[in-house]
């Protein structure tokens, strides 16, 4: 069993296609199962967030997962696999860890560094566990990869080289509106995304935070924690508030769109709307409105380049940290999977050791139990002695590449039962993501 990740993201796909294949609520459970209890899956989970749906799957077979997976969202895209698959990339085995942990640490969103996505990986992670379709070999993936992110983080700040969306969305904002500072910002939706726009809005001095959301608790108590005057509003309010706004910034989980053009009244100050949403959330046609201009997750492409300019020796330290951090985890990985091998052989020359003493026993019934106990011990003692260097030295071995193939030779030469490894290999997994 090995991990594969199929996927897409901003630098593979249009967001029209990110669009389709986006997968929220019921539709993102069902297809976690449906990937889960396919024929070559055993373990899954899958990141969906505004830039990217990565599946990350445990396969029995490259070819026949890659195929799996690729069919299962092609179908829930609605979209040909022929029109999918130009959009997907593969990470398979080493790979897969390293693509896992460099976009832990934002190394592959759309605003390098950002740490929005280690809320969206354990978000991820929960989910699978609840459904049951996460075990042992993803369990230590995400986890580790979580851990990871926080160092990178903790000590390289790329998290704040690297500006939010949200933020490169405000900097283009100040292009069309001009200050910020003491203007009137409506934020549709209380989600993690809307929690940071209501944050970053208060760092830059807005006069005014509005938010709107189906539930108005959810929206009474993101204003409530806002660092700037805020207040919240029923959705059913939604066009009186427009009309009042400078900028509106909507980041909904909604399916279909939820500021149609008509909704905007025409007012006599510039607006500007930032959609985050995937799917969109604002009629494209509300762009083409007197005094408005809009702008959602296509103009924020070149954030990435905006966020390496920004701090570069923080992202090259981010990915010298990725690489230890990989390097390190396949050691352990490779150091782990020949241990099973080790138990098995210890416990069949330990189960050769009593039967011949039993013999012993019957051959000399005349032994006093001082002299058996000797020679039990002496056994014991010569066995233990001839097993040591071998087995320290295969785990010194397997932690290379191509390590695994000690632990087969091990179990070839002493004709170890197969299932014996497996059966110490794999316990249950119990545990949540940290």
């Amino acid at each position: 069993m090995t991990v594969l990740v199929v996927g897409l993201s901003h630098r593979s796909a249009p967001v029209a296609m990110l669009e389709r294949a986006a997968a929220s609520g019921d539709d993102l459970v069902k297809l976690l199962h449906e990937v889960h209890d396919s024929t070559h899956v055993a373990e899954t989970l899958i990141v969906s967030t505004c830039n990217r749906v990565e599946v990350y799957a445990v396969v029995d077979k490259f070819h026949g997962g890659v195929s799996d997976i690729s069919e299962l969202l092609a179908r829930h895209a609605g979209v040909t696999l022929d029109e999918l698959s130009r959009h997907l990339y593969v990470h398979y085995e080493d790979r897969a860890v390293q693509h896992a942990f460099s976009v832990a640490c934002g190394l592959e969103s759309m605003v390098v560094g950002e740490s929005q996505i280690l809320g969206q990986m354990r978000q991820a992670f929960r989910l699978a566990q609840a459904e049951g379709t996460v075990g042992r070999d993803l369990h230590e993936l995400i986890q580790q990869a979580l851990r990871v992110g926080k160092r990178a983080h903790a000590e390289t700040g790329v998290d704040k080289a690297g500006a939010s969306l949200v933020s490169v969305g405000l900097t283009i904002a100040e292009g069309h509106l001009g200050e910020l500072s003491g203007r009137r910002a409506l934020v549709v939706g209380a989600g993690a995304m809307s929690g940071l726009a209501v944050a970053t809005l208060a760092r830059a001095g807005i006069g005014e935070i509005i938010v709107a959301n189906r539930t108005f608790d959810r929206a009474r108590r993101l204003a409530e924690g806002a660092e700037a005057p805020a207040r919240a509003i029923e959705l059913a309010d939604l066009t009186a508030a427009l009309a009042e706004a400078d900028l509106v910034i909507s980041c909904t989980g909604a399916t279909g769109l939820v500021i149609a053009a008509e909704q905007v009244p025409h007012a006599s100050h510039r607006r500007f709307f930032l959609d985050l949403a995937l799917p969109h959330d604002v009629d494209p046609a509300v762009g083409a409105l007197p005094g408005v201009a809009l702008a959602g997750l296509d103009d924020l492409r070149t954030a990435e380049e905006a966020a390496q300019a920004l701090g570069p020796r923080a992202v090259e330290a981010v990915r010298r940290i990725v690489a230890d951090e990989v390097a390190a985890f396949l050691s352990a990985a490779r150091a782990a999977a020949v241990a099973p091998t080790v138990v098995a052989l210890r416990s069949k020359a330990a189960e050769v050791v009593e039967a011949e003493l039993a013999r012993l026993a019957g051959r000399l019934p005349g032994l006093d139990d001082r002299d058996r106990a000797e020679i039990a011990q002496t056994v014991r003692r010569v066995v233990d002695k001839l097993l040591h260097a071998p087995t320290v030295r295969v785990k010194e071995l397997a932690s290379a590449p191509g390590g695994d193939t000690y632990a087969a030779a091990l179990r070839e030469l002493f004709d170890l039962d197969p299932k014996a490894p497996e059966a110490v290999a794999r316990p249950d997994i119990e545990g949540s993501a940290s």
